[in-house]
């Protein structure tokens, strides 16, 4: 798992949500054939938050593109191959229905949600490109997606700092660099 994974995980968790990382998507052979991948080897998911309340369950891919110029609008774009190939399950409604149906299926059946969660794709990233800002959140509020911006990040990182003591990596920096001031 990398570290902007982790953060996102530890957001989520703070807010209720049963989080795993890494998950492998168990596509079976038909599975790969509907997706015209039949080598394909297991389908990762960086974030999958449960949240019990509201059987909700967060399908969320991470980007974080923190030293970069951001996320950008056309990558999710399916014309767009050679840049949506970074945001496959954004781009490819195929891919994303029996990813996702797969993914559904086998925490059904291991237990861990409950029959007919609600699902919500999300893309967490840490930076957008300026100019792609508002046709990003129309895209996603369009297609019924959750997009887990800077301001998201900023907002949860906050409230971590101002609560009480935990010993989670992204609490101990939130209180680092938002409690005070450097000189």
């Amino acid at each position: 798992m990398d570290a902007f994974e982790q953060v996102v995980s530890e957001i989520l968790w703070r807010d209720g949500f049963w989080v795993s990382t890494s998950i492998k998507v168990e596509l079976t052979p038909e599975d790969k054939k509907a997706i015209n991948r039949p080598t394909s080897p297991r389908w990762e998911i960086d974030v999958v938050g449960y949240h019990p309340p509201t059987n909700s369950l967060f399908i969320v891919e991470c980007k974080s593109f923190l030293d970069s110029l951001g996320v950008d609008a056309k990558w999710l774009d399916a014309a767009n191959e050679r840049a949506a190939s970074r945001f496959k399950l954004f781009s490819d409604a195929n891919l994303r229905k029996v990813v996702l149906d797969r993914l559904t299926a086998q925490f059904i059946e291991a237990g861990l949600c409950l029959p007919k969660p609600v699902i919500k794709l999300c893309l967490a990233c840490g930076k957008i490109k300026d100019s792609a800002r508002e046709e990003l959140a129309e895209h996603f509020e369009k297609n019924d997606w959750v997009l887990l911006d800077e301001e998201w990040l900023r907002c949860h990182l906050q409230k971590t700092a101002d609560s009480g003591y935990e010993n989670q990596v992204s609490a101990i920096v939130a209180k680092l660099l938002l409690r005070g001031s450097v000189e």
